[in-house]
């Protein structure tokens, strides 16, 4: 057996658009998840985990950095973190940790698709209130993984000393595994003709049956990826290794036996459209987009759905979470293989969830229900291997300084998270609310501009309110836990309307740099 370093490892797994609920030890019905329930059975399983931001890039950035959207740059999809950037793992870089980043990051953007615009900017001598960082930002882009070989990605990458990229979704994502899939896969240009796609009668929206095997999938590629890097692993430097898969995010295309793994009769729409006593606008307005046969704005946003396309596109998502759990169940045993198991705290976490269904929603966007704000975040620690659970509340703000914390590291200046470090080890309260942002990056939804939607989230409430607009939400979480009665104009709840939006008004005061310190007194 391997000697163990006296500083903990960590391995870190996230998957991508992954709502609390769709696993087995979140007490999902039908979702077989054995590997995952297994991390919950030796841990700690957080129930009112909230992330920083509802979409991929701004909640991965907060992740990094312990710092809300607003703060770190990264404010929106399509934005991307600024290279001046201090994330929690160049702490533990600079500490001697080896650090390693396998699978998707979205740091960056990764389409090399221009941008939602809003006005018009082409008349301005200088454009911008701060000059453009420099510094390579299109290390994810696809323009760097069109040759053959491997893509030498420049590295520190916001601490990550070894990278292996995979950008994009779907049956042919780019990134190394798009190299590796060119020149270890002799008929790569079938698998990935659309025309090859395997016969099937799914008639939801991005449904696709992918003729890529699993063991040539990239959840399979990552997770052989995250072995290797475990067993070449030295025994002399701790290591962070953060393996991150880009499903169960749409399109829905579950590899192999993973298709039809369930069936779509094995699901429900709790939530129906009609659920909801009283609509709020974007609410209204997709229903009308959806009655009068509006298309979908683009692939990634929010859609109104039937009742059976919706069952068919959980029964493809629960095949795309049990092909993640199974290669996660591949990694934690090479990690015990390796001897390192007991010194290495695993975690796993979702950057953000997914409506799935509710009020026959599709996707993520602006309305922030439960669905899309609440995600899964289990800690499982070699100092202590007994399975419980805590309903305090928490965010994804706060995983940095946990994890350096936990290392024996402090944070740096500027940080907004907080340890919950004291909740796995005595059950200690952590938050009594939490704030959460979204800053989209178009006008959709019937919106005149993007929406700006501010959150909070108590464990009897959530309010949220958007940008010049005279309507809000207020949901009594105890009474109405599915949020599906809109208390903002009732008179009778007046009262807490008002203290919460005091709460959302000082959590917004925090929304300031703290960092640099001032060097002088004046």
């Amino acid at each position: 057996m391997r000697k163990t370093n006296k500083r903990p490892n960590f391995l870190f797994f996230m998957t991508d658009q992954h709502r609390a609920d769709w696993l087995g030890c979140y007490g999902h019905p039908v979702v077989k998840t054995p590997s995952i329930d297994s991390i919950a059975a030796s841990g700690t399983r957080f129930d009112s985990f909230y992330v920083a931001s509802p979409v991929c890039m701004p909640n991965r950035a907060s992740f990094m950095t312990g710092r809300y959207p607003s703060v770190h740059g990264l404010r929106s999809n399509g934005a991307r973190l600024p290279l001046t950037a201090t994330t929690f793992v160049d702490v533990l870089a600079a500490a001697g940790y080896h650090t390693a980043s396998i699978g998707k990051s979205h740091l960056q953007p990764f389409t090399g698709l221009p941008p939602f615009r809003y006005g018009d900017h082409s008349d301005r001598l200088i454009k911008e209130a701060w000059s453009t960082d420099t510094g390579n930002y299109y290390q994810e882009e696809p323009e760097q993984y069109t040759s053959d070989g491997h893509y030498e990605f420049e590295t520190p990458y916001y601490g990550f000393q070894h990278v292996e990229m995979v950008t994009l979704h779907g049956h042919k994502p780019s990134g190394h595994y798009g190299q590796w899939f060119r020149e270890n896969v002799p008929n790569w240009k079938d698998l990935h003709d659309p025309a090859n796609e395997l016969p099937h009668n799914y008639s939801c929206p991005q449904a696709y049956r992918t003729p890529i095997p699993d063991e040539h999938y990239n959840t399979a590629w990552i997770a052989d990826r995250a072995i290797e890097y475990i067993n070449n692993a030295s025994e002399d430097e701790p290591f962070f290794s953060f393996v991150s898969f880009p499903d169960p995010h749409h399109p829905f295309n579950p590899p192999g036996k993973y298709w039809d793994m369930y069936q779509p009769e094995q699901f429900k729409v709790r939530l129906p459209y009609s659920a909801h006593q009283n609509p709020t606008p974007p609410m209204q307005w997709l229903e009308a987009n959806y009655q009068g046969a509006g298309e979908q704005m683009n692939m990634q946003t929010a859609i109104r759905i039937g009742d059976r396309e919706l069952q068919e596109a959980m029964a493809l998502t629960a095949g795309m979470v049990s092909c993640v759990d199974n290669h996660i169940g591949r990694v934690i045993e090479a990690l015990k293989e390796s001897g390192q198991y007991e010194n290495t705290v695993i975690c796993f976490n979702a950057d953000h969830g997914d409506y799935l269904g509710d009020f026959n929603i599709l996707l993520k966007g602006l309305l922030p229900m439960k669905s899309l704000n609440r995600v899964p975040f289990i800690w499982s620690d070699p100092a202590d291997r007994t399975g419980k659970s805590t309903n305090t509340i928490a965010s994804t703000v706060d995983i940095a300084t946990t994890i350096m914390q936990r290392a024996g590291l402090n944070s740096y200046n500027g940080i907004q998270g907080k340890s919950f470090l004291p909740t796995i080890r005595n059950g200690d309260k952590h938050r009594d609310e939490t704030m959460i942002e979204f800053n989209d990056g178009g006008a959709k939804f019937g919106f005149e501009r993007p929406a700006r939607v501010r959150s909070l989230i108590t464990q009897d409430w959530r309010i949220s309110m958007y940008r010049d607009q005279d309507w809000g939400e207020l949901y009594d979480l105890n009474n109405d836990p599915d949020e599906t009665n809109n208390l903002w104009n009732d008179t009778r709840f007046m009262e807490i309307r008002f203290k919460l939006t005091e709460r959302l008004a000082h959590h917004l005061m925090h929304q300031m740099d703290e960092s640099p310190l001032p060097d002088r007194l004046a």
